[in-house]
């Protein structure tokens, strides 16, 4: 009696239904997301091309190149790298909210599970990047305070 086989009593696999309004819902949810990759493509396309244009305008306006070499004597290339580095977060982000809309969309309007699979996972991707910012946003602010207060 102990030797019986259990095959026949696995638990049945759990199957999530994804109703109509959950579908009119994640619909909703790709256009706004479309519309927030696009305004983070322009932000960091402005940021990009302003990283590149702080020296000019440090030559062409005395008082800014003043303002700026405040910061040392390297200011424009600080604010360089400070621009381009915010415009580089900011793309990251957006191609992956891009992502999201165009495979959410299919997968609502087509019944293409796979896709509808795909855009949570880059969901999951979006969430992964900015829970790391964010640790390192704590952590510089953790430390910049040991260092400034030291």
């Amino acid at each position: 009696m102990m030797t019986e086989q259990f095959e026949d009593n696995k638990p049945d696999e759990v199957k999530l239904v994804v109703t109509e309004d959950m579908r009119s819902y994640i619909y909703d949810i790709t256009k706004w997301a479309r519309f927030i990759s696009i305004v983070g493509f322009v932000i960091s396309i402005f940021l990009i091309m302003a990283a590149f244009s702080i020296s000019a305008l440090m030559n062409s306006n005395p008082g800014v190149a003043a303002q700026l070499n405040q910061l040392g004597s390297n200011g424009s290339t600080v604010i360089t790298v400070l621009y381009l580095v915010l415009g580089l977060l900011l793309f990251y982000p957006s191609i992956l909210l891009n992502k999201i809309s165009k495979k959410a969309k299919q997968g609502v309007l087509f019944g293409d599970q796979e896709s509808l699979n795909q855009s949570f996972a880059t969901l999951k991707s979006l969430f992964k990047f900015w829970g790391i910012v964010t640790i390192l946003i704590i952590a510089f602010l953790f430390f910049s305070r040991f260092l400034v207060g030291a």
